[in-house]
C-alpha cells in the first residue's frame, strides 16, 4: 500500500498527463482561427470591407429647397463666397465640405453637392441646393422636392477654408 503523500503524488501526475493533451488539443484549435497568410486573410475579408466601407455614412430623406439670386456673393458659413452657379448645398448639421449625393424623389434625378452653409432655417427642410443643383434635379420651378441624401466619410486631406481664411489676390504685373 501506498503512503498519503506517495499517492497524492502519483495522482498529480496521473491528472497532468491526462491535462496536457486536453490543453494542447485546445491551443490547436483556437490557433486554427488565425493565419500568418494575411493576403488570404485580405481575399475572404475584402469584399465585405469595401462593402461595408462603400456604405453612405448619412442617410436622410426630406423637403429640400433651393437658394440663388439673392444670396449670390454673400459669405457662406464656411467662408466661401456663394455661386449660385456651383454644385454646393447648406444642411443644418453635416460637416462643411461634406459630399452629399441628392437624389429627387419625384423624378429619380441626382446631384453631386459640397455642403459649405448652414440652413435651410425655414420649416421642416432638411437641404437647401444651390440654384445650379436645383436645376439639375429639376426642382427649380417648383422650389422645394423630396430628397433622398446620401454622405461618403470626407477624405482626410480635404481642406475646407475657415470662415477667417483670406482669399490670395494676384496682384498684376
Amino acid at each position: 500500500m501506498l503512503n498519503p503523500i506517495t499517492r497524492g503524488f502519483n495522482a498529480s501526475i496521473c491528472s497532468s498527463v491526462l491535462l496536457l493533451p486536453l490543453l494542447l488539443t485546445g491551443m490547436l484549435i483556437f490557433s486554427g482561427c488565425t493565419t500568418e497568410h494575411p493576403d488570404r486573410q485580405a481575399k475572404l475579408a475584402g469584399p465585405l470591407k469595401e462593402k461595408a466601407s462603400s456604405n453612405p455614412v448619412h442617410k436622410e430623406v426630406g423637403e429640400a429647397s433651393w437658394y440663388g439670386k439673392g444670396f449670390q456673393g454673400q459669405e457662406t458659413a464656411n467662408g466661401e463666397t456663394f455661386d449660385q452657379k456651383e454644385m454646393t448645398a447648406a444642411h443644418p448639421s453635416l460637416p462643411m465640405g461634406t459630399k452629399a449625393k441628392v437624389t429627387n424623389l419625384e423624378n429619380g434625378k441626382k446631384v453631386d453637392v459640397r455642403i459649405n452653409d448652414r440652413g435651410p432655417f425655414v420649416g421642416a427642410r432638411v437641404i437647401d441646393l444651390s440654384r445650379a443643383a436645383a436645376k439639375k434635379i429639376d426642382m427649380e420651378t417648383d422650389g422645394t422636392t423630396q430628397v433622398k441624401i446620401e454622405t461618403k466619410p470626407i477624405k482626410k486631406n480635404t481642406a475646407v477654408r475657415s470662415r477667417h481664411a483670406k482669399k490670395s489676390v494676384k496682384k498684376p504685373q
